[in-house]
C-alpha cells in the first residue's frame, strides 16, 4: 500500500475517533442541561406551586370560672386586645384564640350566680373545657369554685374532656400555690383517668399562660387521634 494510501487511512481514523469524542461530548453536554433544567423546575415548583399552608385545626372549648376569676382578661390578652376594652362577661361571649398549630374557639360563660346555673345548656359540642379560678379568692368564692369544677368534671358532656384548670392571679400577694389548690379541690381522686392540667397564671406571664394552651391543645390532639384509631 503507498504511503498516500496509508496516510489517508490514518487521517480517516482520526475522523472517526474526533466524530465519536464529539458525539460524546454532545450527549453529555445535553444530559447536564436536562439536569439543570429539571433541578430548576423543581425549584420553581417549590417557590411558586407549593400552595397554601395546610389548615390548622380548629377545637371547640367552654371557658367558665365564678365572676372576678379573670376569665375575659386572660382571653382577650391571649387575642392581644386592649385590656382598657375589657368588660366582664354577663351572659356568654365568644373567641377565636389564634396558636401556631391550633385555632380555639372559646365559649367564655358568666360566672354570676344567676347564669352558672344555665351552664350546661352550652356544653354540647364542645371537646375540651377551661376553667379559670381566682387563687387569691375568699374562702368561700374558693368554695365554690370547687364545687362548680366538680359539678364540671363529672357532667355527662364533659367528663370525658381534655380539662385545662388556671389558677389565676398568682401575682397577687393572697395567691394559693398549685399545690395548695390541686390538694383543696382535691383533683388527684376526683380527676384520676382523666385528662386534665392545673397551671398557674396571670396576666403578667404569658408565656406561661400560652405554655398552658400548647399543652390543652395536646391533649385534644391526642384525643382526636385516638378517636381515628377507634
Amino acid at each position: 500500500m503507498s504511503d498516500l494510501r496509508i496516510t489517508e487511512a490514518f487521517l480517516y481514523m482520526d475522523y472517526l475517533i474526533l466524530k465519536a469524542t464529539k458525539m460524546d461530548d454532545y450527549e453529555e453536554m445535553m444530559e447536564m442541561k436536562h439536569q439543570d433544567l429539571t433541578g430548576s423546575l423543581m425549584c420553581f415548583r417549590a417557590l411558586c406551586c407549593k400552595g397554601p399552608p395546610p389548615a390548622r385545626p380548629e377545637y371547640d372549648l367552654v371557658c367558665i370560672g365564678l365572676t372576678g376569676s379573670g376569665k375575659t382578661s386572660l382571653l382577650s390578652k391571649l387575642c392581644s386586645e386592649s385590656p382598657e376594652n375589657v368588660v366582664s362577661t354577663t351572659g356568654f361571649s365568644i373567641k377565636a384564640v389564634p396558636f401556631q398549630n391550633a385555632i380555639l374557639n372559646v365559649k367564655e360563660l358568666g360566672g354570676a350566680d344567676n347564669i352558672r346555673k344555665y351552664w350546661s345548656r352550652y356544653y354540647q359540642g364542645s371537646q375540651g373545657v377551661i376553667f379559670v379560678l381566682d387563687s387569691a379568692s375568699s374562702e368561700d368564692d374558693l368554695e365554690t369554685a370547687r364545687n362548680e369544677l366538680h359539678s364540671a368534671l363529672q357532667h355527662p358532656q364533659l367528663c370525658t374532656l381534655p380539662f385545662l384548670i388556671l389558677a389565676n392571679h398568682q401575682d397577687k400577694p393572697a395567691a394559693r400555690s398549685v399545690q395548695e389548690v390541686k390538694k383543696y379541690f382535691e383533683l388527684e381522686p376526683l380527676a384520676r383517668g382523666k385528662r386534665w392540667i392545673l397551671q398557674p397564671c396571670s396576666l403578667d406571664d404569658m408565656d406561661a399562660l400560652k405554655d398552658s394552651f400548647s399543652q390543652l391543645i395536646n391533649l385534644l390532639e391526642e384525643k382526636d387521634h385516638e378517636a381515628v384509631r377507634m
